[in-house]
């Protein structure tokens, strides 16, 4: 009995006596290492949901789903910010083929914010530009009643900024195009892979400017086309994109907490996006973004109550322009958050970290680097990009981190029906995970002044 109470007495000193905050750390570190609650998530909304168009029934199931993961999770103030999309946009029928000289079908599939052919589609002669600067610069009379082709030459990079030199190509290339008198537009698909598997993404019209139909060849049938065009014969094409307006839809944000002990120091604010694509289940776009960040938030939750609350958002329709970010601003006009960051490049393990905060919020930046290293993270520099989400906030002067994923293989799968649970790696994804969750243990804890920080350039979405 002697034995069994002295035992008893060594367990309560063990955990009733604080960790050295370096232990502390260490300890937090393993057990997210050996966490499986983001792949939880991950399984669970791409099985029971699949695809999450914004503005759709699907989106609303899953927001409705995120409610209730995020309760039984532990989270504190669980809720739905709804809010409006003006003028939603719906896939319809695509598909496409050259006609001469050499026929044969192509796969390509609608830009987000497309405009439609006629029912049966419209044929037309292709003219080709292997630049966006190209097409600028182009006289509107070799454009004018024709179908455009715009070539790109992305390729694979570990920090992904291949994206932002191309995104262009999609975000600007068909309303050049429109306002050059095209009749359509097909656009290399923005990404690195070779299968035929073509990659959607959302193209933003001038004012004034009408939607013409605009569609991303996979990259083995743009490939086709160039070397087609290469023979020196006319090509055209047949195509048939049917998409439509749909008008006012309902998209939301969900939000949670980790509730702080001192309510008087700023908030940290992540997350990442609810919605998806609708080719495949979202898993690493950005069903990873928000599995990692609320599987690190719970981390730091189980290891005991913060200093600060964090509050964990998953933005509904990113995917159109950033409208769950813009809508969080506008619900929050008073919010100044100390420190914001948005997960929303995959579900591969973390290389680089980065911050961007005050002087005063140097110290804190340092321990954050110093959890860290035992992680392969490195230390990237002051330059960070915080994710499209969370800019609005950013604008506002809030402090903002960047945990760099590796992005070689992203963009192989991004806005394709091959972005499917099957692409995510367990081990790589815990990795990722423990980053997140150093570098909210080490904020969360931190009293000192993180902000205010002068905005950068946003990074593309």
């Amino acid at each position: 009995m002697k034995l069994a109470i002295s035992t008893l007495a060594l367990l309560f000193v063990t955990f009733a006596t604080p960790l050295p905050a370096q232990d502390r750390i260490a300890t937090i570190r393993q057990a997210a290492l050996n966490d499986d609650t983001a792949w939880s998530i991950i399984e669970g909304l791409t099985s029971e949901i699949g695809p999450r168009p914004a503005g759709s029934e699907t989106e609303a199931r899953a927001r409705a789903w995120a409610v209730a993961r995020l309760k039984a999770l532990g989270f504190a103030n669980v809720h739905v910010e709804p809010f409006d999309i003006a003028d939603g946009w719906v896939r319809g029928e695509e598909r496409a083929e050259i006609v001469a000289p050499f026929p044969q079908p192509l796969v390509l599939t609608a830009l987000g914010g497309s405009g439609a052919t006629p029912a049966a589609g419209f044929t037309g002669e292709v003219v080709a530009f292997a630049t966006l600067d190209a097409l600028r610069a182009a006289d509107p009379a070799l454009i004018r009643g024709k179908i455009v082709y715009l070539g790109n030459q992305m390729v694979a990079a570990r920090d992904g900024t291949n994206y932002a030199a191309f995104t262009p190509f999609r975000r600007r290339g068909p309303s050049v195009a429109a306002q050059k008198a095209a009749i359509a537009i097909l656009i290399r698909s923005i990404g690195t892979d070779h299968h035929r598997v073509a990659h959607a993404g959302q193209t933003n019209w001038a004012d004034g400017v009408s939607p013409i139909p605009a569609a991303a060849l996979t990259v083995p049938d743009a490939e086709q086309v160039e070397r087609i065009l290469t023979r020196g014969k006319p090509v055209t094409v047949h195509l048939v994109l049917t998409p439509r307006r749909v008008g006012r839809q309902i998209s939301g944000n969900v939000i949670a907490e980790v509730p702080g002990r001192d309510p008087a120091l700023p908030i940290i604010v992540v997350g990442g996006h609810l919605d998806s694509w609708d080719l495949g289940t979202g898993a690493i776009d950005d069903g990873a973004g928000i599995a990692i960040t609320a599987a690190a938030a719970k981390q730091v939750m189980a290891a005991g109550r913060p200093l600060r609350t964090i509050r964990l958002v998953w933005f509904g329709s990113e995917e159109p322009g950033g409208l769950g970010g813009e809508a969080y601003a506008a619900a929050h006009p008073a919010d100044r958050p100390g420190l914001v960051s948005e997960a929303d490049f995959g579900g591969d393990r973390v290389w680089r970290f980065m911050a961007s905060t005050a002087p005063s919020g140097t110290p804190v930046v340092d321990r954050m680097a110093a959890a860290l290293a035992p992680l392969g993270v490195d230390w990237g520099g002051e330059t960070a990009q915080a994710g499209s989400d969370v800019w609005p906030l950013v604008d506002r002067g809030a402090a903002r981190f960047a945990l760099a994923q590796d992005g070689t293989r992203y963009f192989d799968v991004h806005h394709t029906a091959d972005d499917t649970l099957d692409k995510i790696d367990r081990a790589q994804l815990r990795q990722a995970v423990a980053a997140w969750t150093m570098v909210l243990a080490v904020a969360a804890d931190s009293a000192e002044p993180l902000g205010p920080v002068t905005p950068s350039t946003p990074a593309a979405h």
